[in-house]
């Protein structure tokens, strides 16, 4: 099934070449049917390059899917033209009287800060909080998931003595849970990130249930009692070659920077990277926009329940 996007977004032709079925906003105007209503807000400095990995796996289901994408008002990215972002994204002030079934927060490079010196913190959290009365269900991911964990539960991030960078196992905890229907008991998932979230901090909120870790990367997916929240601390979105394009970037920059583990055979980053994550990353997605989404939320928008509290 299709998943419309804006008219014109160059992602479009990207996943048309891969047989991903892209919707235009004129046919899908003529279409008997709600698609479910999916805002994305892009945080990622590589708006278009993100764009694409979300919408592959938003895409990936039987599900007609409606795409809004979002960008901060209060901080101007630096790394897409300004024509650009006014062609396809909105600001959460523009969303902000409108409601939709599902909402995705991607990761952003500002882990190393205090989640009040990040430019946009004051907005994301009116963002965060409207989300609770106007979303059925959020995604948060990477740095996103901490800044969620931290917003709704006071759950600190933790500085990592190195970056946690490559491709780790990660075990099922709980297999009777909707999110983890048809995982493998051991999975793959990419990591990129400087800090972590302490699992032990996580199991002490009631609201919380710990679906995957990994003794090496730590927490990997929570979510809440509801399913209206849930948080990814690593990125199963990624593409082939998104860890290769980091590592090289930063080596060239002389940062340090180690060979991302599990990621090359052997270690050799003269070899092609081995993709182990796919399959499991598309059901995720999959699994969140079926029994988290489509079956719950209400067919009338603004019949959509508020959250309960934070703790």
């Amino acid at each position: 099934m299709p998943i419309k996007i804006p008219d014109g977004l160059p992602a479009g032709d990207l996943l048309a070449q891969e047989n991903i079925f892209i919707m235009p906003q004129q046919r899908a105007a003529q279409q008997d049917i709600r698609p479910l209503r999916i805002a994305i807000l892009n945080l990622m400095p590589t708006k278009q390059t993100t764009e694409t990995q979300i919408l592959r796996l938003l895409a990936n289901t039987p599900l007609q899917v409606e795409v809004t994408l979002l960008r901060t008002g209060s901080y101007q990215s630096q790394n897409i033209s300004q024509d650009y972002l006014d062609s396809f994204y909105r600001t959460f002030d523009e969303v902000k009287d409108e409601h939709f079934d599902g909402l995705v927060i991607t990761g952003a490079p500002v882990e190393n800060l205090d989640f009040q010196d990040v430019h946009y913190w004051d907005e994301l959290v009116r963002l965060m909080d409207w989300a609770d009365h106007n979303v059925f269900s959020s995604l948060y991911i990477c740095w996103a998931a901490q800044a969620g964990l931290y917003h709704f539960y006071g759950v600190e991030k933790h500085p990592l003595p190195k970056k946690m960078f490559g491709i780790f196992p990660h075990v099922v905890l709980d297999r009777s849970h909707k999110l983890l229907r048809g995982f493998d008991e051991q999975f793959m998932a990419p990591h990129s990130r400087h800090t972590t979230i302490l699992v032990s901090d996580a199991a002490k909120i009631r609201d919380l249930d710990i679906l995957a870790t990994s003794q090496e990367a730590g927490l990997y997916l929570a979510a809440s009692r509801d399913g209206r929240r849930v948080f990814v601390t690593g990125h199963s979105e990624y593409d082939a070659k998104t860890l290769e394009l980091e590592y090289r970037r930063d080596k060239a920059a002389g940062k340090p920077i180690e060979i991302p583990k599990n990621y090359y055979p052997n270690d050799d980053d003269t070899l092609q990277p081995m993709i182990t994550w796919r399959a499991h990353g598309a059901l995720l997605f999959s699994n969140w926009l079926n029994y988290f989404v489509y079956q719950e939320t209400p067919y009338d928008l603004s019949a959509i329940p508020a959250q309960h509290a934070k703790e």
